[in-house]
């Protein structure tokens, strides 16, 4: 899933760059998970969320409500996305994916992400879509070469006929290039207040016992395009060093952390290292030197903000929709039911992009 994990993840630090994506997560023979769940998200950030099993469509930002009742057509089309052509089309692909791979039973994931990144310094647009199944890349739309890619041999034969379909192709390049950025656009002219601003972080070193690594930990910056690392005489470190993610604080804000492992630094060279936070929209690092007198372990009483490393549970139920993309082949645990395989008729997405297997 490099592919799907690039387009959940990166972010452009050398110009202004906006995204709009939209996943929609198909399962079978996953207990208490719904069968269907979809989200958008502008710039990373979910502004909707629907799903099957509680059959409504949350919308999660404020100022994404202001621009829908605006645009009732939009809001129409994620309605009709997530209740009435997703669902059926995103189960027939798994019934029939199961049937091409010759599988029975067990969990099944089918994984579909579509949009755009626009740069708004040079203009540029990119569009993409992409299908994933039980936690592979299946199929993706190259637009430059209007053909799909796939790594796949059992998936060789859909190829070729979706390749011979330009007048479809021709459809869904121009919703991902024309379409998606003209909507992206509108929501981060509505969104601005939100989507740019910046909140710089406290930042913390922390250490368990002496012996444990030295964690950098970063709280309250917003937004969560930020990039963390030690360096030790102005040079960025690899070695013994560990990242971790990016996550969500209940007030909205973003934390994460890089560890230093300093069992071989000696006293003398503690001045050598820094930690170093660059967030999107600040100009300055944020620059913490490693000092013993700064270091707060289990000890010391926290202040506020400053030791958030458990996120809550419930912070976010999107939040699963990640789950099924990192975490896709969980492991198998029950059988499901078999389904017999989609017909030639199964109802199409209204964009068309999800012509059939």
């Amino acid at each position: 899933m490099k592919l799907f994990l690039f387009l959940l993840f990166c972010h452009g630090s050398s110009s202004v760059k906006h995204s709009l994506k939209f996943f929609f997560t198909a399962s079978s023979g996953l207990p208490n998970f719904p069968e269907v769940v979809g989200a958008a998200l502008v710039d990373d950030i979910v502004v909707g969320y629907c799903d099957t099993d509680t059959q409504r469509f949350e919308l999660k930002q404020e100022w994404v409500k202001t621009y829908l009742e605006k645009n009732p057509e939009q809001l129409q089309w994620y309605r009709a996305a997530c209740f009435q052509n997703q669902p059926n089309l995103l189960k027939a692909r798994i019934r029939g994916l199961k049937q091409r791979f010759n599988q029975t039973g067990d969990v099944h994931i089918f994984l579909e992400i579509s949009g755009c990144e626009w740069d708004e310094t040079t203009g540029e647009v990119i569009g993409f879509l992409q299908f994933g199944y039980d936690g592979e890349d299946f199929m993706a739309l190259d637009l430059k070469t209007k053909t799909w890619i796939t790594p796949k041999s059992q998936a060789v034969s859909v190829k070729l006929r979706w390749d011979a379909d330009k007048g479809r192709i021709k459809h869904i390049e121009n919703l991902l290039t024309q379409v998606f950025p003209e909507w992206l656009k509108n929501l981060v002219d509505y969104g601005k207040s939100s989507l740019l601003k910046t909140e710089r972080p406290s930042v913390s070193l922390l250490q368990k016992t002496p012996s444990s690594l030295l964690s950098c930990h970063a709280t309250g910056f917003y937004p969560d395009r930020a990039e963390m690392f030690w360096r030790k005489d102005g040079e960025e470190l690899d070695e013994d060093v560990e990242h971790g993610e990016i996550l969500p604080n209940h007030d909205g804000t973003f934390q994460m952390s890089v560890d230093l492992n300093i069992s071989s630094v000696t006293p003398e060279d503690w001045g050598r290292y820094e930690c170093v936070l660059h967030l999107s929209g600040v100009k300055e690092d944020i620059v913490t030197k490693l000092d013993k007198a700064e270091i707060r372990t289990n000890g010391e009483k926290p202040t506020d903000r400053t030791v958030l490393i458990i996120v809550p549970l419930v912070v976010f139920i999107f939040i699963l929709i990640f789950i099924a993309v990192i975490g896709f082949m969980a492991h198998k645990k029950k059988k499901a039911t078999r389904r017999p395989p989609p017909s030639d008729n199964d109802t199409e997405l209204s964009t068309q992009l999800n012509p059939e297997t």
